[in-house]
């Protein structure tokens, strides 16, 4: 089914250097869809972009870092030079931090607010607009996070607090669309544990890493990016507006 939705449609999938946003990518390929993928790390969307392109699959590479608005809005404009605009958004960028409330560093604050908050908020914006050109349809999905529904105890409050805001922008957008009759759709996917390389960028060591991962089967990035391709494939009068999704064993 995925493949009859989804040929020849034209997808961004930010964040799409490793973990969720990799999968997705890929799963988009393998579906029909036109994927461009943006990240920093140039060498590993290239190595992306390779394997997709050996699977047969039509795929843009475009490094840029999400706090930067300049870079943003670059992407979008290769993707409307190359393609036409984007009919699909999956926001997958995101990050988190050890920043405690109490006396963490304001540049971490800072990076996730800009990257999780921010950066999403300017994607979305750009892509309504291709949407709206497009006869105003389209689906946008932001990968969030369990973290968006409660609030863990710890060090993360900030992350959290920036995937609550997720949430209440999930919302707010799907109500500005339905006040003007669009069809573009929007959902949020929020996991819980997912085995990337996150735990490993938040604390900073791969041991703390191990020992997050090692204390049940966690949900694994192929397992989001299900959940995404489900999403998509839904007929146009089906919007599937907020997921939460954990691994069977996880206590919270």
């Amino acid at each position: 089914m995925a493949e009859d939705v989804l040929k020849g449609r034209i997808a961004l999938v930010t964040g799409a250097s490793s973990g969720i946003g990799a999968a997705v990518a890929e799963s988009l390929s393998r579906a029909g869809a036109k994927v461009a993928i943006t990240a920093r790390r140039q060498a590993r969307l290239d190595a992306l972009a390779q394997a997709v392109s050996n699977q047969g699959g039509e795929v843009l590479s475009l490094p840029a870092d999400m706090r930067d608005s300049t870079q943003i809005r670059e992407v979008f404009e290769s993707i409307r030079q190359r393609w036409g605009g984007v009919d699909i958004l999956v926001n997958s960028a995101g990050l988190g931090r050890v920043a405690p409330l109490a006396d963490g560093p304001m540049e971490a604050w800072r990076e996730m607010l800009e990257v999780n908050v921010l950066a999403l908020a300017i994607c979305t914006r750009e892509a309504v607009q291709d949407m709206r050109s497009k006869g105003n349809r389209g689906q946008i999905i932001h990968i969030s996070s369990m973290s968006g529904h409660r609030v863990p105890t710890g060090a993360g409050g900030m992350y959290s607090a920036t995937k609550h805001a997720v949430r209440a922008m999930t919302e707010a957008l799907r109500r500005e669309l339905r006040a003007e009759d669009s069809q573009i759709r929007v959902a949020a996917v929020s996991p819980g544990y997912v085995e990337t390389e996150f735990a490993e960028v938040m604390t900073g060591s791969s041991a703390s890493a191990q020992a997050t991962y090692s204390r049940f089967p966690c949900l694994q990035p192929v397992d989001v990016a299900a959940t995404v391709m489900h999403i998509l494939e839904q007929p146009a009068h089906v919007q599937i507006h907020d997921v939460l999704m954990r691994p069977a064993a996880q206590p919270s």
